[in-house]
């Protein structure tokens, strides 16, 4: 495809544009129209399970595949339980009730995540309190977030409170950006010290590693997702983790509208809520995890392969794994030089132009406006890196990996 160069500086400040576009047309497929950012792939049991569900009339909220597909989920990860439901901002909005945060509630939450982080927290009511990102891990920063608390917090018999607003500070949420572990050894330790629930927004991470050990097992909880653009694809879908069986069972329990069981009555013993997974979905699941190996390989594959073209790039860096951790690479990013900062909207326009479907990083959440009221520190690195990410086609595929195993 014939690009049409409107501004003739797109070689500046040691960023050439236009070498990054003809870059990534040399690493991607070039007999496609355009390539997404991350699309499914299919090609294993998908089909077989999906008709057993069609076949046997079990595809609504019980059925076999729901168990199995916990059972492989948490088999992977080396959590106890899993829970599966409908989508991963229910799995978070399910994971902060059971941590018990309430209405007023402050709730930590990284400023540079997907919306359905802070989504979450206002369902409970609670009050998100937004903390800054580092450049390593493009996760929750843990030494400028104890210096914060060492600021705004006290401890109390009722709980952690925040001298400046009086309400309790009850947990943090830590997210593993575009599946990147953030560094949860001090996060946790800092959770301990300050009497918070930690919980692990680990919806783009399964697969990744953090220290050798599946991310998810140093919070109280944590979520994952199965949208459609994950390494594993439900249609829809998520999941609750946990090694504490007390909350398994009572996730279960309020997911599946707190009914208590009977063979035909209806009674529920508090508000619950209609979350369950279908069996249908999770039939897709069933199979999608049956090549999760390969999926993960062919994704790093990829992820190398763009490390190597972009190693020394001038004005610009891959996005890697930091030193302690394995990454799924769910999504890439290329992350310009501060000051090649302001040619990322150039480079998106560029980019799609050429078909490569790339993409910034979220709004920031204290920009947008139901959230811009509510309370935070300094942002000032979250605010940097925003200017300066762009997310470049991931599909396993491009990888390696194939729609067809056989």
């Amino acid at each position: 495809m014939e690009l049409k160069i409107k501004n003739m500086n797109d070689k500046n400040i040691g960023l050439d544009l236009r070498g990054v576009v003809a870059a990534l047309k040399q690493i991607l497929p070039a007999d496609k129209e355009s390539v997404p950012l991350h699309e499914p792939l299919f090609g294993g049991r998908e089909w077989d399970y999906v008709k057993e569900c069609l076949d046997t009339g079990w595809v609504s909220s019980a059925g076999p595949f729901v168990s199995r597909f916990e059972e492989d989920l948490a088999r992977f990860t080396g959590m106890k339980r899993a829970v599966a439901v409908v989508n991963g901002t229910a799995a978070l909005h399910t994971a902060l009730l059971l941590a018990g945060v309430k209405a007023e509630d402050e709730v930590l939450v990284p400023t540079l995540t997907f919306v359905a982080t802070v989504n979450a927290v206002r369902y409970c009511q609670a009050v998100p309190r937004f903390v800054d990102a580092e450049e390593r891990t493009l996760g929750v920063d843990p030494v400028k977030l104890r210096r914060e608390l060492a600021q705004i917090a006290r401890l109390s018999p009722e709980g952690t409170i925040n001298r400046r607003t009086g309400r309790r500070i009850k947990a943090l949420i830590v997210m593993h950006t575009f599946g990147h572990p953030v560094d949860l050894d001090p996060l946790r330790d800092l959770c301990a010290e300050f009497g918070l629930d930690l919980i692990e927004d680990a919806a783009e991470s399964l697969g990744s590693y953090y220290k050798g050990v599946h991310t998810g097992h140093w919070g109280k909880l944590a979520v994952l997702s199965f949208n459609g653009n994950k390494t594993v694809t439900t249609g829809g879908g998520g999941a609750i983790l946990t090694d504490d069986e007390n909350l398994a069972d009572r996730a279960q329990h309020l997911t599946t509208t707190a009914k208590q069981p009977h063979p035909w009555a209806y009674r529920h013993d508090e508000v619950g809520y209609n979350y369950r997974l279908p069996n249908l979905n999770a039939a897709l699941g069933c199979a999608q995890l049956e090549r999760l190996p390969e999926l993960l390989a062919g994704k790093r594959a990829l992820a190398a392969r763009y490390a190597g073209v972009f190693s020394g790039w001038p004005g610009l860096t891959f996005f890697s794994e930091p030193e302690f951790a394995r990454s799924n690479y769910w999504l890439n990013a290329l992350l310009l030089e501060e000051d090649s900062g302001r040619q990322r909207d150039r480079l998106l326009e560029l980019t799609h132009q050429a078909g490569i479907l790339t993409r910034p990083a979220w709004d920031l959440m204290h920009t947008l406006p139901m959230f811009e009221h509510f309370p935070h520190g300094d942002l000032s690195k979250a605010e940097n890196l925003a200017r300066r990410l762009v997310n470049i086609p991931s599909s396993p595929a491009l990888g390696g990996a194939v729609s067809d195993p056989g």
